[in-house]
């Protein structure tokens, strides 16, 4: 039974109790450093990274998830038959007939297509469905109650940069208080209401340092690795089976599909990710047979307000290196080329 509109409004007002949370304990340490301790020659970094800060962590906040266009959902025909068909082998056969036209290549568990019955499309790779925002997310890493979002491709890099920017702002708080922290605890600091602030500023931000030191450092891996949160508990699967590193092609390209290929905006939340969420580069090197002429194509993602036309370099259309593609080309007779005209998609997601 679905929940009444009543439940779900309480469901989502009682999702910004987290946020509003951070908020006020920002609030809090800016008026304890700033006003009560108020550390002049400090105060301009301490400004800058509090700015990085809270720009990265409502860009985080605001990023709408991007997710599949209605390309992907099925026709209404093979929607029709879909619904009515009560094997699943069957199912899969529509399904099947349905993904050749569109760039999948991933598959579930038992080698099906993935189809999410809740959404009724056909997933394009690395997306999933997020119970809690109740819509596929393209490329999905996890749903962060601390944000209220689901952290995936349109805001990945956002997410990445704000807990850089938190703790930063943490050890920027924690290393000047600590010579007052001290003098607490030895009886050294004169008493004033400032004590109180003294002695919870530093132990806050150092608990939140500590704490977001080791979920900075996870995500870090997870972007030199090129895997989402999902995928290092779940390898994603292809027609080969199960892959963990299908996704990475070197630590230098997995950095800049996330932070792009700009390094002076790699500091900046500004959305400069490479890719458009629904095509990636992979190391495998066996083509999907199944996919038909679907391998060139060009797709277009609206992410952050802003259309992104630009595919990866090495997207799925180059499964094979440019050495190992040459060496076939040399050894293949031109009577045994099939001559394939590539098929241009353009793809816009729904507001």
């Amino acid at each position: 039974m679905a929940p009444s509109h009543a439940v779900r409004c309480c469901q989502r007002g009682l999702s910004w109790i987290p946020v509003i949370f951070i908020n006020l304990v920002v609030c809090w340490s800016y008026y304890a450093y700033v006003v009560e301790l108020c550390i002049f020659i400090y105060l301009i970094v301490f400004h800058v990274f509090f700015f990085m800060f809270i720009w990265s962590y409502w860009k985080t906040i605001i990023s709408k998830p991007a997710s599949p266009s209605k390309e992907f959902c099925l026709p209404k025909a093979d929607k029709e038959l879909y619904e009515k068909e009560e094997n699943p082998e069957a199912q899969q056969e529509i399904l099947k007939k349905v993904a050749r036209n569109v760039p999948v290549y991933t598959r579930t568990g038992s080698g099906a297509i993935r189809y999410c019955d809740r959404c009724q499309l056909i997933k394009p790779d690395r997306c999933h469905h997020c119970s809690t925002c109740d819509r596929c997310v393209l490329k999905m890493d996890h749903h962060c109650p601390w944000v209220n979002n689901c952290v995936g491709f349109s805001n990945y890099k956002f997410f990445v940069l704000f807990l850089a920017y938190s703790m930063l702002y943490c050890v920027y708080i924690a290393a000047p208080v600590l010579q007052y922290f001290i003098k607490f605890w030895t009886n050294h600091l004169p008493d004033t209401h400032a004590k109180f602030h003294v002695l919870f500023l530093f132990f806050v931000a150092a608990m939140f340092f500590i704490s977001i030191l080791s979920l900075f450092s996870y995500h870090l891996w997870l972007v030199g690795k090129n895997r989402t949160t999902i995928e290092a508990f779940r390898a994603p699967v292809f027609r080969n089976g199960p892959d963990k590193n299908g996704f990475t092609v070197g630590f230098r390209k997995n950095v800049t599909q996330v932070f792009g290929d700009q390094k002076k905006c790699w500091c900046l939340p500004l959305y400069s990710s490479l890719g458009d969420g629904y095509t990636f580069p992979t190391r495998l090197v066996n083509v999907d047979s199944e996919q038909g002429n679907v391998e060139h194509q060009a797709i277009k993602c609206t992410v952050d307000g802003q259309t992104n036309p630009r595919p990866l370099s090495e997207s799925q259309n180059h499964l094979l290196g440019n050495k190992m593609h040459s060496e076939e080309q040399k050894d293949s007779s031109p009577a045994n080329i099939e001559v394939c005209q590539p098929v241009s998609i353009t793809m816009e997601n729904e507001s």
